[in-house]
């Protein structure tokens, strides 16, 4: 059994797992942090999407909740004027290469975008940044889902499960910088891949990047 330790969060004090991270330390006390990237199961958090900052005092700049360990008498603000910045920062970021388009989507109302936009009154609408997605075709082969790479965020929820477990490896982080998407081996569609079509990989999705067909014909 591992060691408890007692830290505060937003002037809560908790009772946690030593070395667990704050995102989950947070969350699992009803204290919300806004994240795409962050998974439970996966050992080494990408702390990709720079959404999760918080400022823990003695540390000279805000951190990623998803990395950072509880340590004993730990006093962390998952709100301040720098966090609020950097959280919006990488929202619109976020967003500038999303396809928004929120009344078509399958995941209308059931969107991890649309709650981080609710909890931290974000615009789910660009202002300072220009729009860069590019249109792309929806991978509509296999039966019982489709793959739509305009509104991927990148967070690798997906890659990690098809991975990790499903053990197919039909899927993986392909090209780099803005090119950088989520496709199969020689960017073939998903039904002339290593997918066994088994939806692992759309439980997880955060967004409305995949998406089983029946929720998107209701």
């Amino acid at each position: 059994m591992s060691r408890k330790v007692t830290i505060t969060i937003d002037d809560r004090q908790l009772t946690v797992p030593e070395g667990e991270k704050l995102l989950w330390a947070a969350l699992d006390n009803g204290l919300y942090i806004p994240h795409l990237c962050g998974f439970r199961e996966s050992e080494r958090p990408a702390a990709g999407c720079r959404l999760c900052f918080v400022e823990v005092e003695g540390h000279p700049n805000p951190v990623t909740a998803c990395t950072e360990p509880a340590v004993e008498g730990m006093v962390v603000m998952t709100r301040s004027p720098r966090v609020d910045r950097l959280v919006r920062t990488a929202f619109e970021l976020i967003i500038s290469n999303h396809r928004l388009d929120c009344a078509n989507c399958a995941k209308n109302g059931d969107c991890e975008l649309q709650r981080i936009a609710k909890a931290r009154k974000l615009k789910l609408k660009l202002t300072r940044l220009r729009q860069l997605v590019k249109e792309t075709p929806v991978d509509d082969s296999p039966q019982s889902f489709s793959y739509d790479a305009s509104r991927c965020v990148l967070c690798g929820r997906c890659v990690w499960v098809d991975h990790n477990k499903a053990k197919v490896g039909a899927i993986g982080f392909i090209r780099r910088g803005i090119s950088r998407k989520v496709s199969t081996f020689g960017e073939v569609c998903l039904t002339d891949s290593r997918c066994t079509q088994c939806g692992e990989c759309v439980k997880v999705c955060p967004v409305g990047a995949l998406t089983f067909k029946e929720a998107a014909d209701k």
